[in-house]
């Protein structure tokens, strides 16, 4: 059933409303401390507007429509409510003078209005949203996984620390993450959907970053969406949990290496979206005006979630949900903020 949602047997919070909300602020406080010293990263102040022509505002699998409005002292443009500011942090590296090695994050909040309500899913986005300079030698393999294992140390190092102040909230992460491309998922499970492949594997594994999406596999369908003009499809990927208490996996990261001049024209060619190389952002990829870059958003609610034992997003973060959620999260002991 759509927007159903899926109750443990004899769900029980282990913490009560004002721990939850004191612990949401120490897991904030110290995975950004985390992610901040060991990916060398500066905190900027980042926008929730942005103005609508410009190529800047992500559109996500391009089928999502933004929110828009108009206002009264900008009545020449459209403004455009943020869905994810991949493309506007790589223009910001410029714009600050970042060099190679350096980088910034920022704590990104989105509203998504064709998301379909879920446990961990909402309308209300918040990331920590992150991009850093790196030379064109180093657009690989091997900086993608070290990235990588960097933010898994960080999150790894967070639920320690959590654990040491509530000791009910005992670890479940793996010592190491683990690396499969979308292509290697389709072979091991060729029978399985997407979404059922990445239950499997992490449930195998306990937590896995899947590469390489967007593009097509060999079946000729492609394992998720990925807009053209910010990740490398070939050097990208998802840190993919699994969530015991769910049941399922738990995407926490979408993160990749972002386009070069070529990467960008074949992939707009293979979407059939040539027509945004005429936009500012495009133009600025293909005049060399942006730095190389690798980033990606680290969703806060759902690291919140995972940390906590909680079994609805509603539950780290305040948003709005239809009756019929409202109601099962009532019967099933979820209490929404």
């Amino acid at each position: 059933m759509k927007n159903a949602v899926f109750v443990p047997n004899v769900y029980q919070p282990k913490l009560d409303l004002i721990q939850i909300e004191i612990a949401i602020k120490n897991i904030k406080d110290n995975f950004e401390r985390e992610l901040s010293e060991s990916l060398n990263l500066t905190r900027v102040s980042a926008p929730i507007l942005l103005k609508s022509g410009t190529g800047i505002n992500d559109n996500l699998n391009g089928v999502e429509r933004i929110v828009s409005f108009d206002a009264l002292d900008l009545s020449s443009s459209t403004i455009e409510v943020v869905q994810s500011l991949a493309k506007w942090k790589r223009v910001a590296l410029s714009r600050y003078g970042f060099t190679p090695g350096e980088g910034l994050y920022t704590d990104m909040r989105a509203i998504r209005r064709d998301e379909e309500l879920s446990n961990l899913h909402s309308m209300y986005v918040d990331q920590w949203d992150w991009e850093k300079v790196i030379t064109y030698k180093q657009r690989n393999l091997k900086t993608l996984k070290n990235e990588v294992q960097k933010i898994f140390q960080a999150i790894k190092s967070t639920e320690n620390y959590l654990y040491k102040s509530y000791p009910s909230l005992v670890p479940v992460l793996p010592k190491d993450i683990h690396f499969i491309t979308t292509q290697e998922l389709e072979y091991k499970y060729p029978n399985l959907t997407p979404k059922e492949r990445e239950n499997e594997i992490a449930q195998e594994l306990g937590a896995v970053f899947i590469m390489q999406v967007g593009g097509k596999l060999h079946s000729g369908e492609k394992h998720d969406g990925r807009s053209p003009d910010y990740d490398d499809w070939s050097l990208n990927g998802d840190i993919i949990l699994w969530y015991p208490l769910l049941e399922r996996a738990m995407e926490i990261s979408s993160m990749g290496i972002r386009v070069d001049e070529k990467t960008l024209l074949k992939q707009l060619k293979l979407s059939n979206a040539e027509s945004r190389i005429k936009m500012d952002f495009h133009q600025s990829i293909l005049k060399g005006e942006l730095p190389y870059t690798i980033g990606g958003g680290i969703g806060q609610s759902r690291l919140c979630m995972f940390f906590l034992k909680k079994a609805h997003i509603g539950e780290v973060q305040a948003s709005v949900w239809n009756d019929r959620i409202i109601e099962e999260c009532k019967k099933g002991n979820i209490t929404l903020l």
